[in-house]
């Protein structure tokens, strides 16, 4: 298919002399432009085919140069991203130096704020509402679009609340697809399923409170009858009652694949007092069978190509096992064989890899949607009650939680296992997904103990440490195949480094998946003429103290780690170092540095920040050899 119209579309503003039919066309231009991209990377794909039209009735209607739009979740920018005039960088997506694969201000001025995480929409453009009307007064318009999957965040309830309270002039869309990553659950997705079926109701004209509030009322008994029945009327009529209740006007259910019909709603609503509620159905995956019949899989699916036949074919076929497969495996194997042993997660149970055990102990399996505060409470009160919860949760999601790690968990010294998915950095994900701060913000807290397996072998010695831990244990790994260094794995103590060999020019220190790359880089040394040695960490809290002074007395110090320097296990270094007075002026800490990563493949993102063998061998070379007294003589 030619790009005709999409490679003409400069900005928003080309939209609006387009045809039905043209309009329509762009439509399908738009799912050739996705289907292009995923034929040669992983990229959010059923996601982005499920509101093309939604974001093409958007911007017909409203003018975001100056109005306010954020895309809750923001993998679903992609057709944003095209018609806000970057077609033609289209191909650079989730690619080093390219387009983010989610919103960013740094592209376009369409683009408002980075969202990677779910949730926060309603809360940031309530903010932007406000703002604009203490500073512009110019009727700027204001719209979250956010999924059904978030919807059940705690922070949208509390933006919602605030928005009524304010009766701020505010427009969500609800998308409604049935589905997060997976399909949704909980209340609320019942909630949903019953709107999705039900008629159309509009909250403008509110035609069933002002029939029911002119029914007289006699008698207390009467009273209470007749609004039991107002609200059973009501509550059949439309499926919105709960927004209603909540201060919002709700619309819909409406259409969200048919362009006309949505500008119809959204012009009907652009101007319209308080805060609205437009609830749009959408079909993931809409326009491509097979991302519909299965849009888990084809969330961000792997490189694939259509043939003649319009049959699916993989660009390239792996065998590589990654540690989220691994850490899935033993926590399936400690859920047999401990039936104290339960998991939880925060709607990433197939990010996780987490179905089969989803599908084998549906009794101790516990998806709280999108939810994390919650979740690391709810473990907290089964770890309480004495059972073993594992919560199983990406790095950076986690950092939601981060007052329910303190209260609800750390303070009270409960034996929760926190399973760290994707720490470190997520390649072509970027920024928003990198999960670099776990090490600095899990260490903090006292009774926390903070590990990090080197490489496969480890992930379930480490696995069964913690579940037989009395205080809350992190165990961090990264999004990448499993590697395996070659030796024989020693017991895992609590406090206690696995030493390979020291070295007398130096060791390098190596924190979690480091490993591999130590190791490398010493063999490369070893080739120059260096004796460096490697010790595989294990621990950033309680650290190695015993070892660390070692290292201190044998040549320099050089750390490593997938993580932010501040705060991180080289911190923890050199903070042995201060409380035991050891000389660091050979000290030398790597880790990420004080910036947001950007996006771009995990191995060419780690050379870039010194992070593999070639950045080890360099700083190694850089500290260099012990002077001699003799040499200090003759200077």
């Amino acid at each position: 298919m030619s790009f005709e119209i999409l490679s003409e579309i400069r900005s928003p503003k080309d939209l609006r002399g387009l045809s039905d039919a043209d309009l329509n066309r762009l439509s399908a231009e738009i799912r050739e432009a996705l289907l292009t991209i995923v034929s040669d990377r992983a990229a959010h794909f059923s996601s982005n085919l499920g509101v093309v039209e939604l974001c093409i009735a958007l911007h017909l209607t409203f003018d975001f140069s100056k109005d306010r739009l954020i895309w809750d979740t923001g993998h679903q920018i992609y057709p944003h991203k095209l018609v806000t005039g970057r077609f033609h960088q289209f191909s650079t997506i989730r690619r080093r130096g390219g387009l983010m694969g989610y919103p960013n201000p740094a592209e376009s001025e369409y683009d408002l704020f980075v969202t990677g995480h779910a949730g926060s929409s309603v809360s940031t453009v309530l903010g932007m509402n406000a703002a604009d009307d203490l500073l512009f007064k110019d009727g700027r318009k204001s719209v979250a679009v956010i999924g059904d999957g978030a919807l059940p965040s705690g922070i949208v309830f509390e933006a919602m609340n605030n928005a009524a309270g304010l009766n701020k002039d505010l427009l969500v869309i609800l998308n409604d697809n049935k589905m997060g990553i997976c399909p949704r659950v909980g209340g609320l997705a019942s909630y949903l399923d019953k709107a999705r079926v039900a008629p159309f109701y509009n909250g403008l004209k509110r035609d069933v409170s002002w029939l029911l509030n002119r029914v007289p009322l006699v008698g207390e008994s009467t009273e209470k009858m007749l609004s039991g029945i107002k609200d059973a009327v009501k509550s059949f009529l439309h499926g919105g009652m709960l927004f209603e209740e909540m201060g919002f006007r709700y619309i819909g259910p409406v259409d969200g694949h048919d362009i006309h019909s949505l500008r119809q709603y959204l012009e009907m609503i652009r101007d319209v007092k308080g805060p609205v509620l437009l609830h749009v159905f959408t079909e993931k995956g809409h326009g491509f069978e097979p991302a519909c019949k299965d849009p888990v899989k084809f969330h961000t699916p792997s490189p694939f190509r259509r043939d003649a036949e319009n049959e699916i074919v993989p660009v390239k076929k792996t065998a590589e096992i990654s540690y989220t497969e691994v850490m899935s495996d033993a926590i399936h194997d400690s859920m047999a064989q401990d039936s104290l042993v339960c998991v939880l997660t925060a709607a990433m149970c197939a990010g996780n890899k987490l179905e089969r055990i989803r599908d084998e102990f549906p009794d101790r399996f516990f998806d709280t949607g999108i939810c994390e505060s919650h979740a690391v409470a709810f473990a907290g009160g089964m770890a309480k009650s004495g059972m073993k919860p594992i919560v199983d949760i990406y790095s950076t999601f986690l950092q939601r939680s981060f007052d329910q790690i303190f209260q609800e968990v750390a303070l009270q010294n409960l034996p929760v296992v926190f399973c760290l998915d994707r720490a470190g950095l997520c390649g072509p994900d970027g920024p928003t997904h990198h999960g670099v701060f776990d090490n600095s913000y899990m260490r903090i807290f006292p009774n926390m103990i903070v590990t990090a397996p080197a490489d496969e072998q480890e992930i379930r010695p480490m696995l069964d440490y913690a579940l037989q831990s009395s205080s809350p244990v992190s165990i961090r790994y990264p999004k990448t195949k499993v590697e395996t260094v070659a030796r024989t794995v020693t017991p895992v103590v609590t406090g206690r480094a696995e030493v390979l060999f020291w070295g007398s020019d130096g060791n390098i220190l190596s924190c979690g998946t480091m490993l591999p790359q130590a190791v490398a880089a010493s063999a490369r040394l070893a080739e120059q003429g260096y004796s460096v040695g490697v010790v595989n960490a294990r621990f950033v809290k309680p650290i190695d103290e015993e070892m660390v002074i070692r290292a201190s007395q044998l040549g320099f110090v050089l750390t490593i780690e997938e993580n932010a320097l501040m705060g991180g296990f080289g911190s923890a270094v050199m903070e042995v170092a201060a409380r035991h007075g050891l000389n660091t002026e050979r000290f030398r800490i790597l880790g990420i540095p004080d910036i947001f990563v950007e996006h771009g493949d995990r191995e060419e993102l780690l050379a870039d920040l010194g992070l593999d063998a070639g950045g080890l061998v360099k700083a190694a070379l850089e500290l260099g050899r012990p002077v001699a007294v003799a040499d200090v003589t003759n200077v």
